[in-house]
């Protein structure tokens, strides 16, 4: 397993339940997590198969910004 961190503009409820299902679809429930405490609103993402590419891809195709951590 790796751990990938992004930086998001996910940063309330409602931004993290519109990138749900598109997350949960391609990493899992349960292995990404983001943290809206944060100023740069990490993206957390643990995968065994996802590139970064695919996870800025998903995250950019829900409506949200994001780079690299």
């Amino acid at each position: 397993m790796k751990t990938l961190q992004f930086k998001t503009n996910i940063n309330c409820g409602g931004c993290i339940k519109a990138v749900t299902p598109a997350l949960n679809q391609e990493a899992g429930a349960g292995n990404w997590q983001v943290d809206t405490a944060n100023p740069d609103k990490i993206l957390t993402v643990t995968t065994d198969q996802l590139t970064a590419e695919q996870i800025v891809a998903v995250v950019e195709n829900a409506g949200f910004e994001i780079q690299a951590a």
